[in-house]
């Protein structure tokens, strides 16, 4: 039987066992959307905005470790997705998004939203396709998916034209895929990982650095067994807090800007690196010369090998995916002599020393309401255990130091590209991926107003997300920066005529909360995950300390030893 393009995209998505799809229509799109509602496998989500259709699928594959799927239509419909697009790809994140595209005839005739989608977005996807012939569209489909999840993750537009949705042919979806220029290294040179397990046995000051493709690839508990059987230190960046316990005492919290006085000490003093699955970044690494300058050696597992030795040199190089290459390393080091603690009893102590500075320490108020304060409420209320989406600024960072997660992708944010508004649509995607858990939302009242209208979806979805916003009044981290190296010059960074949050989540149908006093603060968290509030979305709209700030700090080009921390008269 013959079915439409429109038809074969359905069923490829029904191949692909696909749950959601995070969408607006549009003209270009109406007969992909005819195909939608003539099913039951696939629940579409109808967001309020482009951008949060791909940001709440993004939020659904951070969650579950699956492709999220995006489907927006031609001209604004793509363009409004872009954002989205690009914050996946900085954070290899795994998406499909579908736009829809005028008739092949029309294009390059400046149609009625018309935009070259491929052109648009091809510096920001992993790869993008344009299907000119109904034909190609069930194995143009299959490539999308195999490239989105495998190797590096990261988004794949498939672009169809209004007139492919309409044609006609045979359907045949591949069972597999085959690609010739592209064949990701799953397994790593087992000559390199002797060398790194030699090098790691011999250490005196070893040291763990994992980002974000350890959760990529569902490492976690691999990174784990490693780091306790070589008794090393381990820090984990803003992307991959979760992937070792918080909880576990080798854990010394993020490296970097915003990073523990602890790990950026270790990480700058250690005489082996291991580095997995992580990029060596400006905002982990601080200034380049400073860091280089120190002699350790330094061993990166990636499984994209242009990651490697991009930014920093790096001594033994192992491509391949991480879990993969940990176990090998693993059976490497359980396979010959163990690690000898009194190799490392001295660079303990001085890892001890440097944790005794209690960087992390900030001076409680009676009467404010200390960021910190909420964040460790929350991590208190939920038991470590909720699913945290969180937007771009001071609380972010604030999330990131002071709720301790000890397990994988309970922690949404925007890394790479610091995208502020993905964390009402991240909390959206997971909250549908997961209907029992609790899912906070941790924002500030800039990121917050950048997509609030799905505020609407929420409601529409039923989805009991709790909102918490850490309210300033300020562009905060803007305002940070004008503080310490703008000379308190505020320009554009406070944040006049705010709305009444309590009233604007109440007429879109939910529970406001306005918390003022600290004394009310873990009464208030208390009441918003309640039995009482299972099935609502509470917004809490904590009033914040105006001028608290945001430390350790590594300002722009310095390097990691050279923080500023906060007052020691605490």
């Amino acid at each position: 039987m013959e079915l439409t393009g429109a038809e074969i995209l359905i069923r490829c998505l029904q191949e692909e066992k696909v749950e959601y799809v995070f969408g607006y229509p549009g003209g270009a799109v109406l007969f992909l959307y005819d195909a939608l509602f003539q099913q039951d496998d696939i629940r579409h989500v109808l967001v309020r905005h482009e951008q949060a259709a791909v940001h709440a699928a993004d939020g659904f594959a951070r969650s579950t470790g699956r492709t999220g799927v995006a489907l927006v239509t031609s001209g604004p419909g793509a363009t409004n997705a872009v954002t989205g697009i690009a914050t996946a790809y900085y954070d290899s994140a795994p998406l499909v998004v579908i736009s829809g595209q005028v008739a092949t005839a029309f294009i390059g005739q400046d149609a009625f939203q018309e935009v070259d989608t491929v052109g648009v977005t091809r510096p920001c996807v992993k790869h993008n396709f344009l299907v000119r012939d109904v034909r190609e569209l069930a194995s143009t489909l299959k490539k999308a998916f195999y490239l989105a999840a495998s190797g590096r993750p990261g988004p794949v537009v498939v672009d169809i034209p209004k007139d492919v949705s309409m044609a006609r042919c045979e359907f045949a979806y591949p069972a597999e895929i085959s690609m010739r220029s592209y064949n990701p290294v799953i397994r790593g040179h087992q000559g390199q990982i002797k060398k790194a397990a030699q090098l790691l046995l011999g250490a005196r000051r070893p040291m763990i650095y994992a980002g974000g493709g350890v959760i990529l690839s569902n490492a976690a508990e691999e990174l784990t067994r490693l780091a306790r059987l070589l008794g090393a230190p381990v820090t984990t960046t803003l992307m991959g807090l979760g992937a070792f316990p918080a909880s576990d005492r080798l854990f010394l919290g993020m490296p970097g800007m915003h990073g523990t006085y602890e790990a950026n000490m270790t990480m700058h003093y250690s005489d082996v690196l291991l580095a997995i699955g992580a990029r060596f970044d400006d905002r982990v690494i601080g200034n380049v010369d400073h860091f280089t300058a120190e002699e350790r050696k330094i061993v990166h597992i990636d499984i994209d090998p242009a990651s490697i030795s991009k930014r920093v040199k790096v001594d033994i190089p192992i491509v391949g995916n991480v879990r993969d290459v940990l176990e090998q390393l693993i059976r490497q080091i359980e396979g010959g002599s163990r690690p000898d603690p009194a190799h490392t009893a001295g660079w303990r102590e001085q890892v001890e020393g440097w944790r005794a500075r209690e960087c992390l320490a900030y001076k409680p108020s009676k009467d404010l309401i200390k960021p910190q304060f909420v964040i460790q409420k929350l991590w208190e209320v939920t038991g470590g255990e909720a699913i945290v989406a969180s937007d771009v600024g001071q609380h972010q960072m604030w999330a990131a130091q002071y709720y301790r997660f000890d397990k994988p992708r309970r922690w949404l944010n925007s890394g790479g590209l610091g995208t502020m508004g993905v964390g009402l649509p991240y909390a959206m995607g997971a909250q549908l991926a997961h209907p029992g858990a609790q899912v906070a939302c941790v924002t500030g009242e800039g990121s917050i107003q950048m997509n609030i209208q799905e505020l609407s979806t929420c409601r529409q979805f039923r989805l009991p997300i709790k909102v918490c916003l850490l309210n300033n009044r300020y562009l905060g981290m803007v305002r940070q920066w004008q503080q310490m190296f703008h000379g308190q010059r505020y320009s554009g960074s406070y944040m006049d005529s705010l709305p009444d949050f309590v009233k604007l989540a109440e007429s879109y149908g939910h529970v406001g909360i306005r918390v003022d006093k600290p004394g009310d603060v873990e009464g208030a968290l208390r009441e918003a995950f309640s039995t009482h509030h299972k099935n609502d979305l509470v917004f809490l709209d904590f009033q914040i300390d105006r001028s608290e700030n945001v430390y350790p700090m590594v300002p722009g080009g310095k390097g990691l030893t050279e923080m500023v921390l906060p007052s020691e008269d605490l």
